[in-house]
């Protein structure tokens, strides 16, 4: 996501360019990943990872934990890979009632196309159908779909198009915990649980 912000930016000062560039790099990435990681990831994201009923606090505070690591770690190397300083406070603001707005939207479709998938016995669609609602989320959300305190987080650490401002990260955050209200699905938590473990023992 970073990554890919940097090169858009790069290539082209139209934002009606960079964005379906950002966008559609971060769609097939996280395709990858799902399909690569997801048995041992923990979905990638904190929220998703909150509703896991077989693991104890203490395993899920430690899988939350590496995923906002491995978001900072993320950002750091797509920093250095484009010849920038590891680490560059954003200076990006971010604020307002309709981005915080948008974020609960897209937390909620997210947590919510997760619990369908689960429920339905179409796990095995996760990473295409995922992949391609974060995709989708980049357009129809005023906020470009962070939907991960993970990724907001990490996005912290680079002074670039994908960046966000530190003094912005609790409202976007406390956003998508709002977003949690998909768990008044019945049995959320138990079927979202065996999504994120499909394909592990």
């Amino acid at each position: 996501m970073v990554g890919s912000g940097i090169q858009a930016d790069r290539l082209s000062a139209d934002g009606g360019v960079a964005l379906p560039a950002n966008s559609l790099a971060t769609d097939f990435g996280l395709g990858v990943l799902i399909v690569l990681l997801g048995p041992v990831s923990g979905a990638f994201n904190p929220v998703v990872t909150r509703w896991h009923d077989r693991r104890s606090p203490a395993e899920t505070a430690g899988y939350m934990g590496g995923q906002i690591t491995g978001a900072i770690a993320g950002a750091m190397l797509a920093n250095t890979t484009f010849g920038l300083p590891p680490v560059e406070w954003s200076s990006q603001e971010r604020s307002g009632v309709h981005l915080w707005l948008a974020e609960t939207v897209a937390t909620a479709g997210l947590l919510l196309l997760i619990t369908g998938l689960a429920r339905t016995g179409r796990s095995g669609l996760a990473a295409p159908a995922v992949a391609s609602y974060i995709g989708a989320a980049y357009w129809f959300t005023s906020s470009t779909s962070y939907a991960n305190p993970a990724v907001i987080i990490g996005r912290t650490f680079t002074d670039t198009y994908a960046g966000i401002a530190p003094s912005w990260v609790a409202p976007f955050i406390a956003a998508q915990v709002m977003g949690l209200a998909a768990l008044l699905f019945p049995q959320a938590a138990v079927t979202a649980s065996a999504l994120v473990n499909q394909g592990s023992p």
